[in-house]
């Protein structure tokens, strides 16, 4: 009983740390007083100059934007990239690809930011492309990092993958190429789609690379917040953080709710 109890205390400590943060910035959004350490009164006043904000509604509209690419693009290239190590057992540079692919997950952010705008400088002057910082450079800067996630997922899927039901398909007559779309995508679609949400998470929320590579006009959200701390704290962005909370909490609970009703097809 004792150790029931204690890791009850323990769960809810857990849950505590972790999620009344979030709720104390849900509640101030609907604060009347701009102080987060007063509360005056129950208003939507801040959502409405959320609404009316054309610099942070552009900077959101930039932020999925962007995000939504490079996690995209580092999905195809990181299963492809995945596929070639788990498949390819041996091949020359072998080591070199891993540690390639690897090396970003390790690497300090203002590293990566510093060594991809002297990259853009440098392939401006000798190239002549790209012409200045903009959503570009931010998007292949992004790609960059979140790439390695995607292969360290969708390996470690390919690793415990059963290969006989592949190598059955094409006894019995059927193509590489329809085997992969038919049998081995569906398989590590899950890997890859925690793959996507992963990039997508980690690109829309990094601020110190982009604030390297961005020019004008690719302005994130992230710094937008950023740079509004100067200022202070203000409740229009816990309104805005309050959103993107409801977002994300109504998307886990859609994920949760469809596979629970998976579990209950596949128990009957």
């Amino acid at each position: 009983m004792k150790k029931i109890r204690w890791s009850h205390f323990v769960l809810a400590f857990g849950y505590i740390f972790l999620y009344l943060p979030l709720i104390c910035v849900a509640v101030y959004s609907f604060n009347k007083s701009r102080f987060v350490s007063t509360w005056a009164g129950f208003s939507l006043k801040w959502y409405k100059a959320l609404v009316s904000d054309p610099i942070v509604l552009h900077a959101t509209w930039m932020s999925i934007k962007i995000a939504c690419i490079a996690a995209t693009v580092s999905v195809v290239l990181g299963t492809i990239a995945a596929i070639v190590i788990a498949r390819f057992r041996r091949f020359r540079g072998k080591t070199f690809f891993i540690g390639a692919m690897t090396t970003p997950l390790v690497m300090p952010d203002i590293v990566m930011g510093l060594a991809s705008l002297m990259l853009f400088i440098g392939m401006e002057k000798y190239v002549g492309w790209p012409s200045g910082c903009g959503i570009t450079t931010v998007v292949i800067s992004h790609i960059t990092f979140t790439i390695s996630y995607v292969v360290m997922i969708v390996h470690a899927r390919l690793v415990d993958f059963d290969h006989s039901i592949e190598e059955a398909a094409l006894d019995l007559g059927a193509s590489p190429l329809k085997v992969f779309f038919v049998i081995t995508l569906p398989m590590i679609f899950p890997a890859i789609i925690v793959g996507w949400l992963l990039s997508f998470a980690l690109s829309i929320d990094d601020v110190v690379i982009s604030s390297f590579v961005a020019g004008p006009g690719s302005t994130t959200l992230p710094m937008v917040i950023f740079s509004s701390l100067r200022f202070g704290i203000s409740p229009q962005m816990n309104a805005l953080a309050t959103i993107l909370i409801a977002l994300l909490s109504t998307g886990v609970a859609i994920s949760a709710i469809v596979n629970y009703r998976k579990k209950r097809v596949k128990g009957k």
